[in-house]
């Protein structure tokens, strides 16, 4: 993705002749506003013998001198990846319709060592102080995940650096490596190439083999090109996630028109790929998320939905200082909608915190019984796309568990262990993982609605799930919103509780617009 001319360029893979993976293409779609956007005319196919099988994933940038270079993987019949370089035919068309490849390709085969089908994916471009461009690209030694550098002055001849950028046993295959700076002083994004004291780096690699996409924070030394994370414990792989939900292949940008990191990641299908053909797609994309580190707890990112999306907002409702009182459930009146944005403040009883006397160190969000498990503290939140009898229902909540030296530990969890009736949806776990909740903090949740796709976001985005759901009775008019606690021992209060409609987005086809 990019930003170029007054657009957001959305370059993604897509499969034009079945909704199935294969024969991937470059779509290419673009928006003034990152909600609305028009399908443009695929930008690249795979028509050369370096990329018949597909054009896969890469990197779009743009340089200081307003030149655009993509770096795009190909993959011959015989299969062996490569790296391949492409441009705009016209750079003066702000659509950037025509795409040229270089004649020359392909650019880089894998290095020795290095398995044919395991050379993929540049990441987006940075420049060194000494006027040279690198990129890096995630493989493997064994299932050791690594990441190579490499170093251009014209992108066309390359040479690969010494060092690692960064390695970490027993991660497999790193895909869709990504690393850029961000700022310990400002909520502001960074350009790719921005580096100094006042700067952290974000090393985000895919993970196969878990289908989920892990980052660290930490510091690159441009002059060694090493990069190392800022505690060892919680290096990439190991820890931190952007989503802990259904939410892979992720790719950030910056916005030099708003001066902000975005990040686009896709939520792959939980149903057949006979429900997916019927239905003549498959998979979606998230709404934007705007990336910031979070400078109160200095240990992680914040993820929250782009300013625009709020633009969709309509019929707002609200409800405040609702008393859930232990095993309870309430239904809000929100109109009938699937799909909504909410925004939710809890206190719980703070004498119950204290009364708690047993110690709860075992719980897991993914191995508990979810919504329907009690325990003193939890769990609470909201239940959405659910039917009136609450047969079919996704749960996003809070739960509070006491350690054994007293201190509390907050989780956040989607259940979607009851969100469909089909029986074709082979995936209805329970997403989740601890927040931190600092000192007087609120619990504070948002959740985006669609009939498809729950976004969920804790304490400001410092954890983000995502949930791939396939409703059957609680759609459209039939979606209903609930409050509940199941705790056993402890009343909360909804302090707030904010709830919009919303509407939908404009997806049309470039066919369709006037022609200037």
């Amino acid at each position: 993705p990019m930003y170029y001319k007054g657009w957001y360029h959305f370059f993604y893979q897509h499969n034009p002749k079945a909704s199935h993976w294969g024969d991937l293409v470059w779509g290419h779609a673009v928006s003034r506003d990152l909600i609305n956007w028009i399908y443009l005319p695929n930008a690249m196919l795979p028509d050369q013998w370096y990329d018949v099988v597909g054009v896969w994933t890469g990197s779009a940038n743009i340089l200081p001198d307003g030149s655009i270079v993509v770096l795009y993987t190909g993959c011959t019949k015989e299969q062996v990846q490569n790296i391949n370089l492409a441009y705009p035919a016209d750079l003066s068309d702000p659509l950037l319709i025509n795409w040229v490849k270089y004649s020359g390709n392909p650019l880089l085969y894998p290095p020795p060592g290095i398995g044919n089908m395991e050379f993929r994916d540049p990441s987006n471009v940075w420049l060194t102080p000494n006027g040279t461009w690198r990129f890096a690209i995630g493989t493997k030694y064994n299932t050791t995940g690594i990441s190579f550098v490499f170093e251009t002055k014209n992108f066309i001849n390359y040479t690969l650096l010494d060092e690692l950028l960064h390695q970490v046993p027993n991660t497999g295959i790193w895909e869709c490596i990504d690393m850029y700076p961000v700022s310990l002083t400002s909520m502001n994004g960074l350009d790719t190439s921005v580096n100094g004291p006042q700067v952290m780096h974000v090393l985000k690699v895919s993970l196969q083999e878990q289908q989920g996409d892990f980052y660290g924070i930490g510091r690159y030394d441009v002059v060694k090109d090493i990069w190392t994370p800022d505690s060892p414990e919680v290096d990439v792989g190991i820890e931190l996630r952007y989503d802990y939900g259904r939410f892979y292949a992720s790719k950030t940008f910056y916005d030099q028109s708003k001066q902000r990191r975005i990040l686009w990641g896709f939520s792959r299908e939980c149903d057949t790929e006979d429900a997916d053909i019927k239905k003549g797609w498959a998979s979606l994309q998230v709404v934007p998320r705007e990336i910031v580190f979070d400078n109160k707890t200095k240990s992680n990112l914040l993820l929250w939905p782009v300013k625009e999306v709020e633009s969709l907002r309509s019929n707002g409702k609200e409800f405040n200082k609702v008393k859930l009182t232990a095993g309870s459930i309430v239904p809000l009146d929100v109109g009938k909608t699937a799909q909504l944005d909410i925004t939710a403040d809890f206190e719980i009883d703070n004498n119950a915190l204290e009364e708690v006397m047993e110690a709860d160190v075992g719980y897991n969000c993914t191995t508990s019984n979810g919504a329907s498990g009690r325990s003193a503290l939890g769990p609470f939140g909201l239940l959405v796309l659910a039917n009136d009898g609450r047969s079919e229902q996704t749960a996003v909540y809070f739960y509070i568990a006491k350690g054994t030296d007293g201190n509390l530990k907050t989780f956040f969890c989607s259940d979607q262990s009851r969100s469909s009736k089909a029986t074709d949806v082979s995936n209805k776990e329970i997403y989740g993982t601890t927040v931190p909740v600092l000192e007087n903090e609120k619990l504070s949740l948002r959740i985006l609605v669609d009939h498809s796709i729950v976004e969920a976001f804790a304490q400001g985005g410092r954890t983000a799930i995502t949930s791939r759901v396939y409703p059957t009775e609680a759609i459209a008019g039939a979606a209903r919103v609930f409050l509940f606690n199941n705790a056993t021992g402890a009343a909360v209060t909804a302090t707030s509780v904010k709830i919009w409609e919303m509407n939908s987005a404009s997806m049309k086809f470039y066919s369709d617009q006037p022609k200037a």
